[in-house]
C-alpha cells in the first residue's frame, strides 16, 4: 500500500485525505461553547468518522451519543453494545482492564455512554479525545454498526481508554446524530465529522 503524503503541513486545514476506498471528506465541524448538545445531519456516505478534540464538561458527567431516524425530532434509536476499558492513575497504583456492564446497552433507546466506569471531571485537565465510526447509516436494508475509542481523564485524575462497539437495531435510515453530556453542557471542545465513500 502506498504511503499518503499530505501537501499541507497544517492538519487542521486538511479537507480531504485519499484513502483506499475513496476520499475522506470533512463534512462538518462544530465547536462547543456551553452547548447543551451538538447535532449533525447524516447523508449517504458509507462511513462517518467523528473526531472529538478536548471535550470538556460543565459538570461532572458522561459524554454520550444517540441517533435519530426522523430528522432529529427524536433521538431514541434501539441499540445493543459492548464496552471494555483500561485505566491507570498517575502513581501507577490503580490499574485495570475490564468489561463494563454499566455502560453497555441491550436493546435500549437510551444514550450510549462513551466514558465508561467513571465521569469526566471539571478540572482543566479533565477532558476527552477520541473517535467514533458509524457505518452505512443511510441503509434501509441492514442494521447500523458503530465503533468508538475514547481516551479521557476522569474526576480522580485517572486516565481511561474506553472501547465501545455496537449496532443500531433498525433498518430505517439514520438521519441525525447527537452528542451531549449526561448532565450539564459541553463546556468546550471540537467535533469533526468526516465522510468516506
Amino acid at each position: 500500500m502506498a504511503l499518503t503524503k499530505l501537501n499541507n503541513k497544517a492538519v487542521a486545514n486538511v479537507t480531504s485525505i485519499p484513502v483506499a476506498l475513496g476520499d475522506m471528506v470533512l463534512v462538518s465541524s462544530a465547536t462547543a461553547s456551553s452547548s447543551a448538545s451538538i447535532e449533525f445531519s447524516l447523508g449517504n456516505y458509507k462511513e462517518y468518522q467523528f473526531y472529538f478534540v478536548n471535550i470538556h464538561p460543565s459538570t461532572q458527567s458522561d459524554f454520550t451519543f444517540n441517533m435519530s431516524t426522523d430528522n432529529g425530532s427524536n433521538y431514541n434509536v434501539t441499540k445493543t453494545s459492548t464496552v471494555f476499558r483500561a485505566y491507570n492513575n498517575p502513581n501507577d497504583g490503580v490499574t485495570s482492564l475490564a468489561y463494563d456492564t454499566g455502560a453497555d446497552l441491550a436493546q435500549s433507546t437510551g444514550e450510549q455512554i462513551t466514558t465508561s466506569a467513571s465521569d469526566l471531571g471539571t478540572d482543566n485537565i479533565d477532558n476527552l479525545s477520541g473517535k467514533l465510526c458509524l457505518f452505512n447509516p443511510s441503509s434501509t436494508t441492514y442494521v447500523k454498526h458503530y465503533i468508538s475509542n475514547i481516551n479521557y481523564i476522569d474526576y480522580e485524575n485517572i486516565t481511561l481508554n474506553c472501547f465501545i462497539s455496537g449496532y443500531c437495531n433498525t433498518t430505517s435510515a439514520l438521519t441525525n446524530i447527537r452528542f451531549k453530556m449526561s448532565s450539564g453542557n459541553i463546556d468546550a471542545g471540537k467535533i469533526l465529522m468526516f465522510g468516506i465513500n
